[in-house]
């Protein structure tokens, strides 16, 4: 017991730095998916048909291939098959991957998201708004885009709390982030190898960001209430 109470700052503080990654991670994805996920959804609706079989072909395999398939492909292929290392050396290169990645990836997910919300306003709204005289730009903003934005609040909401979680998969390129920092410590980092209780305080650390998340989300659902 004493052991643990005199290790117990060295193991805050190595995940205070993890937990650090995995917000930056975490924030950069969202930066990231947001629009480009909005375009993909504007792009797999597209008249334009080449463009629009593109588009859903990209997002049928990144939907269908797990994440950490696609983290090892991005960050080993160009070094280790096309013998250009893209992303440089050290942990600046092995975050650049992963934010690739988590884009690429929740963005094709955020893009069904925004297909869904866009195609599930009636379209007798747009005709009656086409009617009354306003262009289709004008219709988008006034009329359809807040209810597209309750529509969309749920299951985005789900994906961001599942995005938390995904980072973990960030260690296997062995990116420094929360989960690394908490098994460094199993592999005799600081002299407490076999050490499994670090695990428990990472769980901590994520009910906490994801309970306050939650709560966020909650309230931007309810103030989209006037809605119904």
């Amino acid at each position: 017991m004493e052991q643990i109470v005199e290790q117990m700052p060295i193991v805050i503080h190595s995940l205070n730095i993890g937990f650090l990654q995995t917000l930056k991670l975490f924030f950069v994805t969202l930066i990231g998916a947001f629009p480009l996920g909005l375009l993909m959804a504007l792009g797999s609706t597209s008249r334009f048909k080449p463009l629009s079989w593109v588009i859903k072909l990209v997002i049928w395999i990144i939907r269908g291939t797990p994440l950490m398939i696609q983290l090892l492909i991005i960050y080993y292929f160009p070094g280790l098959v096309l013998h250009n290392p893209i992303w440089g050396g050290g942990e600046g290169g092995r975050f650049l991957a992963a934010s690739f990645s988590f884009i690429l990836n929740y963005s094709c997910y955020f893009s069904e998201i925004y297909r869904g919300g866009i195609q599930g306003v009636p379209v007798g709204q747009e005709e009656a708004g086409l009617v009354l005289g306003m262009t289709k730009t004008q219709i988008f903003f006034r009329i359809k885009l807040l209810q597209v934005i309750k529509r969309i609040v749920p299951p985005m909401s789900n994906e961001i709390i599942t995005l938390v979680k995904d980072t973990s998969l960030a260690r296997i390129i062995a990116l420094q982030e929360i989960i690394w920092a908490g098994q460094a410590f199993m592999k005799g980092s600081q002299g407490i190898s076999g050490a499994i209780w670090p695990l428990f305080f990472t769980a901590v650390y994520y009910l906490i960001f994801n309970g306050i998340l939650t709560i966020l989300l909650g309230r931007l659902e309810k103030k989209l209430d006037y809605f119904r």
